[in-house]
């Protein structure tokens, strides 16, 4: 049995005004009509209306610890999908919802949306050899090259397969630019670099990757072409984290949505640079040449010479995992159909092979215990208003992110509420752990309206918003707010700052680059009793203010003009109202 609690009725008051998003920002800066401004400290301008400030109250580090502590403990083993402490994870945080005062979300009435998923655990050879001409070049399993399968079978292969280097793997008719043109790649095994063109400004948007940079993107463009397989070459600079990351990420039980007649890959590989390097040198080829070709919006393919033999065994698992729903209705009888989306992935990696210390166990604690145990903490802030907000507030805690953005990519196709009634997504993922800064990364900066609200809410906290600080990273393409985007919802992903105001002792600009090559999608992201997550809950209050205001708008944001995803918001828009 699952509990239940009743539906909050409409009341009147201060939170049922009934304005614009344009002109219900700047009265959130001002007070609400007929109260007087509210002090917002140290940025000396009005703020929300004091009943939201205090309930941001309850938005606290204290809290986010407590959460972050139990959700990434060794009891949950990791949380990986459709394990023991997967179900647990999700279990503590259907409880937790349900102390905050939500109500079940699923649209069984429910705490969980289930979604199946297939567990494929590949058995890579200790050497993956290359004929080049008439010699054989050996990469090593783990040191040279990480290998999957790209099928649900029980085997994957390549038989002879010819290699081929398409530069950056990329078809994009809006900028010009296709690595592939009219050659037949069918039964080819595609190298390619990371990331996408980053050398100039009006090209993929300059520095900022793209989703053409994202593996993802280069996986399902290359199955697309009738390709066999498909290398990616990693370096640290292009992926934005290091090769341990690829060896942690891309070995174990990786889970997929069940197939459903897609194009597919058999194998799916990286290699590191300096193998990719020896492997073209065997046919005199320099891949600093390779490279610098591919930066020609005139490349063509360039076949190698080189072929390769590859078989791949399988074990197979059909399994089941879920998302956590929890639903707070809103207060307006006429937009309680339409809802804001806070999301925040509760698994990791679960567990694998022992580090030096013998430890097994991936407990994700900053990725992303802390990011549930925000989502937690905002749910606690919604449930301290005096009435919900007009529009309903759904708390979506979704599995799988960690094996491409599963949970929230099946949420999307199987919404509680239509696209077009989704206001807008606020996305929580591997919060700060430094304390406090001045600033605010705003991930995808410059893509929606929502970024006005941004600053005027950080404005009201005492902080700046900035863009992201290394856009190289894809950042908005690598979280579950993209799975919202692809549907049209715009999203609201806030990062951490770089302008602290208290550093620890020790504290480098360096020190957050160091965390990700020591810690990120290893067995140490721990949860340490050191970390200051004031900054995270500092966050988690600027998404709540953030969410209620668009909660009690009555119009719906939308993405910048030309954006990628604008077609698809005014498409999912105009159901809704043909709906009418």
């Amino acid at each position: 049995m699952h509990p239940t609690h009743p539906s909050p009725s409409p009341r009147s008051g201060a939170l049922r005004s009934l304005v614009p998003l344009g002109v219900l920002v700047p009265l959130l800066l001002t007070g609400c009509p007929g109260t007087p401004p509210e002090s917002a400290g140290a940025s000396g301008k009005g703020g929300p209306p004091k009943e939201v400030q205090a309930a941001a109250e309850r938005i606290t580090a204290e809290a986010i610890a407590s959460f972050t502590q139990l959700l990434s403990s060794d009891a949950m083993e990791g949380r990986g999908p459709a394990s023991a402490g997967d179900t647990k994870a999700r279990q503590a945080i259907a409880e937790a919802f349900a102390a905050a005062g939500l109500q079940p979300g699923a649209e069984d009435g429910s705490w969980e949306q289930p979604f199946a998923v297939v567990g494929i655990t590949t058995q890579a050879p200790p050497v993956w050899n290359f004929q080049a001409g008439d010699e054989v070049v050996p990469m090593r399993f783990w040191d040279d090259y990480i290998a999957t399968s790209g099928v649900q079978q029980e085997e994957a292969n390549l038989q002879d397969a010819e290699l081929v280097f398409v530069g950056y793997g990329i078809e994009a008719p809006e900028y010009a630019w296709d690595d592939y043109g009219d050659t037949d790649l069918t039964g080819k095994v595609l190298l390619m670099l990371n990331n996408d063109p980053d050398w100039d400004p009006e090209l993929f948007e300059g520095d900022r990757r793209l989703y053409y940079g994202r593996w993802t993107y280069k996986y399902e463009i290359a199955a697309a072409r009738g390709a066999a397989g498909a290398i990616i070459i990693h370096t640290e600079p292009s992926a934005g984290y290091g090769w341990a990351v690829v060896q942690n990420s891309w070995t174990g039980a990786q889970f997929e949505l069940p197939a459903e007649g897609e194009a597919r890959l058999q194998v799916a590989g990286w290699l590191t640079a300096d193998a990719a390097g020896r492997l073209v040198a065997a046919m005199g080829l320099d891949l600093s040449a390779l490279e610098e070709s591919a930066r020609s919006a005139s490349f063509a393919p360039v076949p190698l010479g080189i072929t390769t033999s590859l078989e791949l065994t399988n074990e197979i698992e059909r399994v089941t995992t879920a998302n956590v729903l929890g639903l707070l209705p809103g207060s307006d009888p006429e937009r309680s159909g339409e809802v804001v989306v806070y999301t925040a992935h509760h698994d990791h990696l679960g567990i694998g092979p022992a580090d030096d210390d013998g430890d097994t166990i991936f407990n994700g604690a900053r990725d992303n215990a802390a990011g549930v145990a925000q989502l937690v903490a905002i749910a606690r802030g919604y449930a301290a208003l005096p009435e919900p907000p007009r529009r309903s507030v759904l708390f979506l805690a979704v599995g799988a992110e960690e094996q491409g953005l599963l949970g929230s990519k099946y949420y999307a196709g199987h919404p509680t509420f239509p696209p077009g009634k989704i206001a807008a997504n606020l996305n929580y993922d591997a919060p700060g752990i430094w304390g406090r800064t001045r600033d605010v990364q705003l991930v995808g900066m410059g893509k929606s309206e929502l970024d006005s609200l941004a600053r005027r809410m950080a404005d009201f906290q005492g902080r700046e918003v900035v863009p992201e600080i290394d856009p190289t990273t894809g950042s908005y393409y690598r979280s579950d707010q993209f799975s919202f985007a692809k549907i049209g919802v715009p999203a609201l992903y806030f990062g951490q700052g770089s302008d602290y105001l208290d550093p620890p002792e020790g504290f480098t600009p360096e020190t957050v680059e160091a965390w990700g090559h020591e810690h990120y999608h290893q067995q140490s992201d721990e949860y340490d009793a050191s970390w200051n997550l004031e900054g995270a809950a500092e966050n988690a209050r600027l998404g709540f203010y953030c969410g209620w205001a668009i909660a009690q708008d009555t119009t719906m944001p939308g993405w910048m003009a030309g954006d990628e995803f604008e077609a698809t918001r005014k498409a999912a828009l105009a159901a809704v109202a043909a709906d009418r």
